[in-house]
């Protein structure tokens, strides 16, 4: 079975708008690279023309790697999902059980986690262990440093 890659509509619409321009406007700008890399001369020695080749490489891999994922996209709509509990576009706020510290946390898909901004993946263990939890739920979290609890005390949509 495909992995499914489960995202609002906007990140598909995000994910769409950096494809056509990477098969566009960036695919015109890597092959002018080659172009011109082309007129310096010698192949064999010529590191600007290896390195507009190996810029097209990346360019090829990143097109392959979003068509894979907009073709196995699932697209979450808001009405679908259930509430009251921990879901994909959640909000949730979860206490440590030991040290009381709080923290916040988005729950998305995997193409929309950003950690350093708090929007954490379904997919990472942090993710797994509130997915479907309920206000006042406590939840464990594997970590390498030891199972982890939480207390699950505000959910928002």
């Amino acid at each position: 079975m495909k992995k499914e890659f489960k995202m609002s509509r906007e990140r598909f619409e995000e994910l769409q708008k950096e494809l056509n321009y990477l098969k566009t406007t960036r695919s015109d700008e890597v092959a002018e690279m080659i172009k011109v890399a082309r007129g310096f001369g010698d192949l064999s020695e010529n590191s600007e023309y290896d390195e507009a080749k190996n810029e097209q490489g990346k360019l090829y891999s990143r097109i392959g790697e979003l068509e894979d994922i907009l073709l196995h996209a699932v697209i979450l709509e808001e009405g679908d999902l259930p509430t009251g509990q921990v879901t994909i576009g959640t909000t949730v706020t979860v206490t440590a059980v030991k040290g009381g510290a709080s923290r916040t946390f988005k729950i998305a898909g995997s193409q929309e986690a950003d950690a350093m901004h708090g929007v954490i993946s379904e997919d990472s263990p942090f993710g797994k262990a509130l997915m479907g939890a309920r206000e006042g739920q406590v939840v464990t979290v594997a970590a390498p440093a030891g199972d982890m609890q939480y207390t699950v005390e505000k959910i928002e949509r």
